[in-house]
């Protein structure tokens, strides 16, 4: 779309760019409807069993699996003692100093 036909307007939903037509004030009432724009199907995501289907037919690996599980242990416990570590500096910080 050139820079002088281009409008600037948008779609709201999908902000695709409109484009304005004029249109004779006679010719709207005396004309037949313009074709219907067939609406856009709304994306749904694929079933899930059509996504596992794919690693259906694999076979486990316990020694990858065993890593994988002890990595997000770790990960997890990490976590768990930085949150603790920041409640307790947090309280720290809360508490006001008790004057002498």
């Amino acid at each position: 779309m050139s820079r002088d036909t281009h409008t600037g307007v948008q779609c709201p939903r999908c902000q695709s760019h409109l484009a304005l037509v004029h249109v004779p004030a006679n010719a709207a009432a005396a004309g037949p409807p313009p074709p219907a724009v067939p609406a856009k199907e709304e994306w749904t995501p694929p079933p899930v069993a059509e996504v596992l289907a794919v690693y259906a037919d694999r076979v486990k690996d316990s020694a990858t699996a065993m890593r994988g599980a002890a990595r997000v242990r770790e990960s997890l416990n990490r976590a768990r003692a930085a949150a603790a570590q920041r409640r307790t500096a947090q309280r720290t910080a809360r508490q006001t100093p008790k004057s002498a």
